[in-house]
């Protein structure tokens, strides 16, 4: 039987001074990932934590874990080679909205799709904070930056939706100042066996304050946030009780009353990939959707290239790295 780990957050928590504004999200978000970590019962010395380029990049150097501060947009990919190098490292990438969905698209849509067994952690503020204000991938459009002096004329991606579209077996959605709804996700996302993506609504006071205030704020939540649980009716609403309704392929608003009841509102199901692009896509006229949107059992990448490897070495031996670089298809310049 094993002895199980003694560790707590100040075992993940690192000598760096940390460098984000007063107030930032992400020292919310840092604190939840060292109180999970410490939680999971996996050796200090098996964590990994990779990131890109941008605020939420820093935290590799806030984490007393092992770690890479990558290349922008490239955190992916050195990600991916770190697990499929040590299957038992549990691989932490946190990257941000412009990181990611910009520069890093391509790479984050692969990650996805190829299931490697990681935990993606998105940062979403809906700016470029690390250079002062420009906006991202996922800010509204009209919205007023440095670089957009009369408004973004850009269509603004949808994460969620994004990650449903490059088939995510796992896909979720938390806030910065939900504490115990983000270490729940955390946990659930690293007990899942694949890519677990989770967006995180995160408030750059600086550059994009208030930007989820109509979700986060202490009257927000209660009005404004449709907790997703699997099994669970769709409701939210505090001073009038509302749930979805599904009509036809479309999602309504219904007030808990005399006409409608708990019982005919819709139950989420987090198998079901449908369900979870509709959520996906309400629009502000409906509350904003936290919580788990979907999640599939699928074999991942890495369990696929270890069995051909395994299979390859006992079809033909294990091997000469030496033999292979002089053997055919090579030349000599003379």
């Amino acid at each position: 039987m094993n002895t199980p780990i003694d560790l707590t957050k100040a075992d993940f928590t690192s000598d760096q001074d940390i460098r984000w504004c007063p107030g930032c999200g992400d020292f919310a978000i840092l604190t939840q990932v060292q109180t999970v970590m410490s939680e999971l019962d996996i050796p200090k010395e098996n964590y990994a934590v990779v990131s890109g380029i941008g605020c939420s990049s820093r935290f590799p150097y806030y984490m007393n874990t092992y770690g890479f501060h990558t290349i922008h947009g490239r955190a992916p990919a050195f990600a991916t080679g770190l697990k499929l190098s040590n299957p038992d490292l549990s691989v932490w990438l946190v990257t941000g909205d412009g990181d990611a969905l910009s520069i890093g698209g391509n790479h984050f849509i692969h990650l996805l799709r190829r299931n490697v067994n990681m935990n993606v952690l998105l940062f979403n503020n809906e700016i470029y904070g690390l250079t002062k204000g420009q906006y991202s991938p996922t800010s509204a459009k009209g919205k007023v930056t440095k670089s957009s002096p009369v408004g973004s004329v850009d269509y603004p991606f949808n994460p969620i939706s994004l990650a449903l579209g490059a088939r995510a077996t796992f896909v979720a959605r938390t806030v910065d100042r939900f504490p115990k709804h983000t270490r729940e996700t955390l946990h659930l996302a690293q007990n899942h066996d694949g890519t677990s993506f989770i967006e995180i609504f995160q408030n750059c006071l600086i550059f994009n304050d208030g930007a989820f205030e109509d979700v986060s704020s202490r009257e927000g939540r209660k009005e404004n946030v449709l907790y997703l649980e699997h099994g669970q009716p769709l409701l939210f609403g505090n001073e009038v009780p509302k749930g979805l309704v599904l009509e036809g392929l479309t999602l309504r608003v219904v007030e808990i009353g005399d006409e409608y009841t708990e019982a005919d509102c819709l139950v989420h199901d987090a198998s079901n990939h449908t369900l979870a692009s509709l959520l996906a896509q309400l629009g502000p006229e409906f509350p904003t959707p936290v919580g788990l949107f979907y999640r599939s059992e699928v074999e991942t990448y890495n369990d696929i290239a270890h069995r051909q490897i395994t299979d390859a070495v006992a079809a033909k031996g294990a091997g000469d790295l030496s033999k292979l670089l002089v053997e055919k298809d090579t030349w000599e310049h003379n």
